[in-house]
């Protein structure tokens, strides 16, 4: 988990350099602070793949080259078979499987998310990025909270919503959850 966050950061500060940006200009375009883009940067904290989409519309450049360091090369199909997504551990509680992450100038992004229950959980972490989100439980219970609404879905329940609405998520119960997210740009 922390050699993947420290490989993200290195390719946002390989981005940053190649594009001859200011931290302040990456903070612009991904509506953070600059103290924030320096965290993300310096691996010192983690990165929210909602940031990671906005930098990629913003700069036209792919999600999964950010988030894996590999170009996508099919532009007619891609298959991913069972199992087979490329997976990356975001923190200890959060697994992403990128189950289309061979296909090129995608519009949308599939993911199959794992999060493991935490005692205590607290206030959701709320994020906000560009397009829609679709998620669809396949196991587990979660309470997503959108603006100031708290929803609670079970096993074969969906959701598809603004994702420039502030939203987030909780696990229910002791159970992990295991849910299909497809992000829109």
């Amino acid at each position: 988990m922390d050699d993947h966050l420290q490989q993200v950061a290195s390719r946002l500060r390989g981005l940053r350099d190649a594009l001859e940006l200011s931290i302040d200009d990456v903070a612009r375009a991904a509506n953070v602070e600059p103290s924030t883009v320096e965290e993300y940067e310096s691996g010192s904290r983690d990165i929210p793949v909602s940031f990671l989409h906005r930098l990629a519309a913003a700069y036209g450049v792919e999600l999964t080259a950010l988030l894996f360091g590999e170009e996508p090369k099919m532009a007619s199909y891609f298959v991913t078979r069972a199992g087979k997504g490329v997976k990356a551990e975001r923190t200890k509680a959060y697994s992403y499987q990128d189950i289309a992450a061979g296909f090129a100038h995608r519009k949308l992004a599939p993911f199959i998310v794992t999060v493991e229950p935490k005692k205590g959980q607290g206030d959701v972490h709320l994020n906000t990025h560009q397009g829609h989100e679709f998620n669809y439980v396949l196991e587990g219970e979660m309470e997503i909270t959108i603006g100031s609404k708290k929803i609670k879905l079970s096993p074969g329940d969906s959701i598809m919503f603004d994702a420039s609405r502030p939203h987030g998520m909780l696990t229910l119960g002791d159970s992990p959850v295991k849910f299909l997210a497809i992000i829109t740009n």
